[in-house]
């Protein structure tokens, strides 16, 4: 975020730098604007992902391994948007960006349980903790680099959030190694 210039934003669109600075005043107005941008569109790949899945739990797994699986394919724009150290004034645009994705888990998280699949637990408390694991597990800096195993550690992530959410055997449930991701879905 930190590298981000106006010149070479208005440089890349082929338009005037003024251009930009008539839409957006300060730097910070054009990577919010991006940020609430990835947030929809990320929230857009989670319902995706949720709404073709069997069932509520299915439909979960799906969003939790969809996130992951973005991440990981994008993880340089995933750190800069949810984790990279920028400026205060940038941070309730990425406190949005991340409320966002733990609504999102928070309301499939309350379908489960809902529909018995899951343990009674506070759908908003577990959807912050799971969104927490999800973002350091997959692009934060204890994050494992071995990107030619992706899909491995995205199963992987998957199964421990899964777990904490009280699914006591997620693969034998056949929720993560039976969940299947359509290219378009795990891609930017």
């Amino acid at each position: 975020m930190a590298a981000v210039q106006i010149a070479s934003v208005a440089g890349r669109a082929e338009i005037a730098t003024g251009t930009v600075y008539r839409y957006f005043p300060a730097k910070t107005d054009l990577v919010a604007a991006l940020l609430r941008e990835i947030a929809a569109r990320e929230i857009g790949a989670l319902r995706r992902a949720a709404i073709n899945a069997p069932g509520p739990l299915s439909a979960l797994c799906a969003a939790i391994m969809t996130f992951a699986m973005r991440a990981r394919r994008e993880r340089r724009l995933s750190f800069a948007a949810i984790a990279e150290p920028v400026d205060a004034e940038l941070d309730a645009a990425r406190t949005a960006l991340r409320k966002s994705l733990a609504g999102e888990f928070a309301r499939l998280i309350a379908a489960a349980i809902a529909a018995g699949r899951l343990p009674e637990q506070h759908a908003e408390l577990a959807a912050a903790a799971l969104t927490g694991l999800l973002i350091e597990g997959s692009i934060g800096p204890l994050a494992p680099d071995e990107t030619s195993r992706d899909r491995d550690l995205v199963q992987a992530l998957a199964l421990a959030a899964l777990r904490a959410l009280g699914v006591a055997d997620a693969r034998a449930r056949g929720l993560v190694v039976q969940t299947v991701l359509p290219e378009d879905e795990t891609g930017s």
